[in-house]
């Protein structure tokens, strides 16, 4: 399992984009995790599933909210990571109304989750295997902040939380 200090695995995530105004779809787009990451800090949240009841009343929201607070204190992106493919990524950013505040980003085949070792087998439940609950705080492609949830809890993976590490 990804621990602080270590790097984030060399995966692709992919990023469903838009032309604003015509709706016509120049994406998805693929983004090559540690050149996406290098020179910069990115708050992370991952969660089981795009419009799923907590990830979608109190995850998403809580980051929308405080992006400005995030800026502020020298996060340059923040990502949201699923295991959905990018078109339902797309969807639920329209949804959550995220704009450019958080990227929406899809691990459609569960790479970047199984590279990390924070899986979620809810098989059992019809989704299959997806990723854990949980948010990291990421310089330079390193992991500087790591908030892994207990099973079906959010406690520690919320915005405020982040914000208040990536403050400290």
């Amino acid at each position: 399992m990804i621990q602080v200090g270590d790097a984030l695995p060399d995966t692709t995530l992919m990023e469903y984009s838009e032309i604003e105004g015509e709706g016509c779809s120049i994406g998805p787009n693929a983004v090559p995790v540690a050149k996406a990451t290098a020179g910069k800090t990115i708050a992370v949240f991952a969660l089981p599933g795009a419009f799923t009841p907590t990830c979608s009343a109190k995850h998403v929201p809580g980051y929308v909210e405080h992006a400005d607070a995030f800026k502020a204190a020298g996060v340059d992106e923040i990502w949201c990571v699923s295991v959905n493919d990018a078109f339902v990524m797309g969807a639920w950013a329209r949804d959550q109304k995220t704009g450019t505040k958080v990227r929406m980003l899809a691990d459609g085949d569960a790479a970047f989750a199984k590279a990390t070792g924070l899986t979620l087998d809810l098989t059992g439940k019809g989704l299959g295997l997806r990723s854990n609950r949980y948010s990291m705080l990421v310089k330079d492609g390193k992991v500087a902040t790591l908030n892994i949830e207990g099973p079906g809890k959010f406690e520690v993976s919320d915005a405020a939380t982040l914000l208040a590490q990536a403050q400290a």
